[in-house]
């Protein structure tokens, strides 16, 4: 399996780990640690040192209860990353839901589309359409940044988040969108209880059973995990490890971290015990 993604046509046959690069001074975990486009360079850099994949780069926190950034502070942010990165050779990913970023974003040698709204925005599905070979990641949002911790979801959350992504699916499919250029997230944090997020990790696999779509996991520092270990935000390295190996386990394809040396470490560990599972189960 690969995806399609720009320049690029990534081998998911074993896991890819995508960095986080904010280019924000607001996001819940690291906002304003690299906020300009020097800094966020140098950490795109690093990133790539630790074994990052993919960059994704992002202008706007979605964090529960987040205000919207303007359009024009939104490709200040992120336009200069996307040209100075742009030769490091891993594909960029940009994380937005505006339209207009996303097609500046592409012209200036972006290769993926990492969008909270799963394009629901106006505009946002002929963006994608209009490139004829970027990727594109389709996330799972139950209302929207500002309300979506206000009031959860309700009824079966794999069943409802299953319903909607397939629905994105066939629409994106109508507009000539390539199955290989499409990848879902289920979207960890973004409207769901603890326990929700929890049962959509439990039950990945179902999921999978449904799709034949590889699946980004973004598990990384998110407040659920603060729940359950009572940890801050800061603190999480190792329950967000843990929960990317989880998530690689259940199928995913990708893992959306901050911490990437530490997760590719895991992987590693990992993908030598498979190594070693295989000719015992031949």
């Amino acid at each position: 399996m690969y995806w399609q993604a720009g320049r690029f046509q990534i081998d998911l046959n074993q896991p890819k780990v995508m960095g986080i690069v904010n280019v924000t001074p607001d996001s819940f975990s690291d906002g304003g640690t690299h906020d300009n486009a020097k800094d966020a360079l140098a950490h795109c850099e690093a990133l790539i040192e630790q074994g990052a994949d993919i960059l994704d780069i992002g202008g706007e926190s979605t964090r529960p209860g987040s205000p919207a950034v303007p359009l024009d502070e939104e490709l200040a942010r992120v336009i200069p990353v996307v040209r100075a990165a742009r030769d490091l050779g891993v594909p960029l990913s940009i994380d937005t839901y505006k339209p207009e970023v996303m097609r500046a974003a592409l012209d200036e040698g972006a290769d993926i589309i990492n969008d909270i709204w799963a394009l629901r925005q106006p505009g946002a599905r002929d963006a994608v359409a209009a490139h004829s070979t970027c990727g594109v990641c389709l996330m799972h949002m139950h209302r929207d940044p500002q309300t979506m911790q206000v009031q959860t979801m309700t009824g079966d959350v794999v069943h409802e988040v299953w319903r909607f992504l397939d629905e994105q699916v066939k629409l994106l499919r109508e507009k000539g969108v390539a199955s290989e250029r499409i990848v879902l997230d289920t979207g960890t944090g973004f409207g769901k209880t603890v326990e929700q997020n929890f049962a959509l990790l439990a039950r990945q696999k179902e999921l999978l059973a449904l799709s034949s779509l590889p699946w980004l996991a973004g598990w990384s520092r998110k407040s659920s995990l603060g729940a359950v270990t009572g940890l801050p935000v800061d603190q999480r390295l190792g329950a967000s490890v843990a929960a990317a190996l989880l998530s690689v386990q259940r199928g995913s394809a990708i893992v959306r971290v901050h911490d990437v040396r530490d997760t590719v470490a895991a992987l590693k560990v990992w993908q030598a015990m498979r190594a070693q599972e295989r000719p015992a189960q031949a």
